[in-house]
């Protein structure tokens, strides 16, 4: 993986123009894409890449705000560069034993919206394992809220992969729910926008949940720890539902829900990637090991140019054009 630095210094580059207020979704208005000078050549243990694929995460929504909620992620201000949670590069130049022109690079966080940059080479993913308690032989039933999103339709797949009985998962559109069921091997899905939801999950997960993989928050959330069984464990991942309002991270919840969690000893905890850097290169073996065996799928949206990036996390953050499955990707170089 890599740390960026210089983050400046490339062709072309996505900066946060402004902020979107408090409560309110983001526009195309709230970044510009600005010309910018040329990456130089690479220090000593520095890199420069050229920028091929950027992710596109609700997660940097947070960013938009004066305040993220969170001590480990800062907000932006008017004329920052954009930095993602994630992308690919390849190495252009290098001044790093280990690596050379061709190769590519994938760090963890802070991927910079930027054509061509330099950076600093650091040899430097699973909570669910660790926080979900997943144990193969175990009987468990997870339940999967965002299922067809980026991070939760693998959260499904690994919950299965790594044990679990039945993994059931909620999402937004028949298209979506067909989807998890046929190519990405969920047991049952909820459409929340079609179904009563606590009533679809007494008939998908007639055992109870033992897992919860918390993407979303909000009501959907409330619903499904109503059903969950004691001593289970709540993935507290994201809350999407809530990304565009002004509140604390992890948003506060109900008396009536706390109240359920005490009662039933239900775990309910944050995680950040960062915590478990040791674990990077074992999880992406693992990771690698099931998608190159067709165990694990990665279904992606591609959108090309890096212009074309504030548009199209607009749009996945609006649902205005965005029904398709799986991540939101932006083509910078082909």
């Amino acid at each position: 993986s890599i740390q960026a630095v210089n983050i400046n210094m490339s062709n072309k580059k996505i900066v946060f123009a402004s902020l979107p207020g408090a409560d309110n979704e983001p526009t195309v208005d709230n970044f510009r894409c600005e010309a910018c000078d040329p990456a130089p050549s690479p220090g000593d243990g520095e890199l420069t890449i050229q920028t091929l694929y950027i992710s596109l995460d609700p997660a940097i929504r947070c960013r938009m705000n004066t305040d993220t909620g969170v001590e480990y992620m800062s907000a932006w201000s008017a004329g920052d560069l954009v930095l993602g949670l994630g992308g690919v590069g390849m190495v252009t130049e290098s001044n790093v034993d280990q690596y050379a022109p061709g190769d590519l690079v994938q760090p963890m966080v802070n991927w910079p919206w930027v054509e061509k940059f330099s950076a600093r080479a650091d040899d430097k993913l699973f909570t669910l394992y660790k926080r979900g308690h997943i144990s193969p032989g175990a009987n468990q039933t997870c339940v999967v809220s965002g299922a067809a999103g980026a991070t939760g339709n693998l959260a499904g797949q690994i919950a299965k992969l790594g044990g679990c009985k039945r993994v059931v998962g909620i999402c937004g559109s028949d298209e979506k729910c067909e989807h998890l069921r046929t190519e990405l091997g969920f047991d049952a899905t909820v459409n929340y926008k079609q179904s009563d939801i606590s009533e679809a999950l007494r008939q998908t997960c007639p055992n109870g949940i033992d897992v919860y993989f918390d993407n979303v928050g909000g009501t959907i959330s409330e619903t499904v720890i109503k059903q969950m069984n004691p001593d289970s464990h709540v993935i507290l991942c994201g809350q999407i539902a809530v990304y565009n309002k002004d509140l604390p991270y992890p948003p506060p919840i109900s008396e009536e829900i706390q109240a359920v969690i005490k009662e039933r000893n239900i775990t309910r905890e944050r995680f950040l990637v960062l915590t478990y850097q040791e674990k990077f290169q074992e999880g992406l073996k693992q990771l690698q090991e099931w998608y190159m065996g067709g165990q694990l799928k990665v279904p992606e949206f591609v959108h090309e140019g890096i212009e074309s990036a504030p548009e199209a996390f607009v749009n996945m953050m609006t649902s205005v054009k965005q029904t398709r499955v799986g991540k939101q990707l932006v083509c910078v170089n082909k």
